[in-house]
């Protein structure tokens, strides 16, 4: 598992119904975001690049996934510089990878 719902939990002082409902906007923004970056990122449009990994960034952040939240900050830092399609395309596949496994355990781990 390479999620955390500890900030999550600390936030929802526990509501259950808080956590699943941040968990279901999640599932239903972060891969079309996801989606949109990839598409951005082999277009090389660098505005589009830094705008998708300034939304994933605190998605992936309040499910405490500190590796992920780095990648789609260096890819926000070189979207926003432009002209780093080499830099973002060796960091995007980690940042695809990881948000792909979430998305899976998530919709397994609450029924989604």
């Amino acid at each position: 598992m390479i999620y955390s719902l500890d900030k999550l939990n600390e936030m929802a002082g526990g509501d259950n119904d808080f956590i699943t409902s941040v968990v279901s906007v999640f599932l239903e923004e972060v891969p079309q975001d996801l989606q949109g970056l990839e598409v951005a990122v082999n277009n090389k449009n660098y505005e589009t690049i830094y705008q998708l990994a300034h939304k994933i960034k605190p998605n992936v952040d309040l499910l405490g996934m500190e590796q992920t939240r780095v990648a789609a900050l260096e890819i926000e830092t070189l979207g926003k510089k432009g002209n780093t399609s080499e830099e973002i395309a060796s960091i995007f596949p980690t940042l695809k990878k990881d948000i792909t496994q979430v998305i899976s355990e998530l919709k397994k781990d609450f029924s989604l």
